[in-house]
């Protein structure tokens, strides 16, 4: 096992959402770098400071990721991509890269892995005898759309997939390329096979900057959103993280600016601090709001019984206590003021399972 070099101190850096290398739960040796005075700490820092993006490719075994968790609205998923390079500092998926062996923190947004053979997977799930269909959240974990996709392209071989199989699917994405995927989205909107929900957590460019550094500008995910709700595709917002004493007072603006670009259903999330993603964010929070971060954390423990974050089914998602029922009460009103109703339920009806590959191909 190697242990990364850590220098003891943490920079932001521009660009990414994490500062450092902050170990893994499953680490069992962290090295952390002491100045010798001979400026070889400095040398360390200065390397470490922009870390370059690599990409692993990987065959997957399967594709389709399945949970029976009594929050969440669909029981299978596709990730096409293991980290994500939109480096958004608050991101539940972050600790999953623990269990590669790799940190949470920067290794998550500068080590990616693309599954190359994610459509044929795909592909051979719909063609098992005994699948049954249900709707598929693509890219749930990490984003389907982050910047590698326009070199590897997983995503949209996925759809082509699904549009084939006539199999509905639904997509949650921070980027603005989901419309390049238009011509495939629209026909499987107009069948009821594709809803498409946009997360959008600051209106700020500055602040969006620093959370999400490499995730579409705010603007621009108003402006796909509003591109795809025209062509037919029902589009909802997602207003997440709402993070208290960060972005907690824009929740009505986000609203407000989603419905007028055509979302037609919303919903929140509190932030969620499992794992790992507790001491990457309290590092964020020291570096770019030390006024106020202990503020922040007493009420995120206020809303979590005393602790940065309770995982409880039902709870999660949510908070409990006076600051989260008063952001609750924000939502609601805000909700029904501007019309927000549900999407359209996705048809499991029209699927149409494929032939499973044969190596003397297609006969007739």
């Amino acid at each position: 096992m190697t242990a990364r070099l850590r220098p003891p101190v943490a920079t932001a850096r521009k660009g990414r959402g994490s500062a450092s290398w902050v170990a893994g739960r499953f680490e069992k040796r962290v090295a952390t770098a002491e100045d010798d005075g001979w400026d070889a700490l400095q040398m360390l820092q200065d390397d470490a400071s922009a870390p370059q993006t690599t990409v692993t490719e990987e065959r997957a075994r399967s594709i389709v990721s399945r949970n029976d968790s009594p929050d969440i609205g669909f029981s299978q998923s596709v990730n096409p991509y293991r980290g994500c390079e939109h480096g958004c500092v608050y991101c539940f998926a972050r600790p999953s890269h623990a269990y590669l062996d790799l940190s949470p923190g920067l290794d998550f947004e500068t080590r990616l892995f693309a599954k190359t053979n994610a459509a044929e997977r795909l592909r051979a799930e719909f063609a098992r005898p005994g699948y049954v269909c249900s709707p598929i959240a693509l890219g749930i974990n990490t984003d389907g759309y982050q910047p590698i996709e326009r070199r590897y392209g997983l995503t949209r071989a996925l759809i082509e997939v699904m549009a084939e199989a006539r199999h509905p699917f639904s997509i949650v994405t921070k980027s603005a390329n989901v419309v390049r995927d238009l011509d495939l989205l629209a026909p499987m909107a107009a069948d009821g096979l594709v809803t498409v929900h946009f997360s959008v957590t600051s209106l700020d460019n500055r602040l969006s900057a620093r959370m999400e550094p490499r995730a579409a500008a705010p603007h621009a995910r108003l402006r796909a959103m509003r591109t795809l709700a025209e062509a037919g595709v029902p589009v909802g917002v997602i207003v997440a993280p709402v993070v208290p004493m960060i972005s907690d007072c824009e929740l009505e603006a986000i609203l407000e600016a989603a419905r007028e670009a055509g979302a037609a259903s919303a919903g929140y999330v509190l932030l969620r601090l499992p794992h790992e993603l507790k001491a990457v964010w309290r590092e964020w929070l020291a570096l770019h709001y030390p006024d106020r971060a202990a503020h922040v954390m007493s009420l995120l423990q206020q809303m979590h019984g005393g602790r940065d974050y309770d995982s409880s089914f039902g709870h999660r998602m949510r908070g409990q206590g006076p600051f989260a029922d008063l952001i609750h009460a924000r939502f609601g009103r805000a909700y029904r003021r501007l019309g927000f109703g549900r999407l359209p339920p996705l048809r499991t009806d029209r699927f149409v399972p494929l032939r499973k590959a044969s190596p003397q191909g297609e006969l007739f």
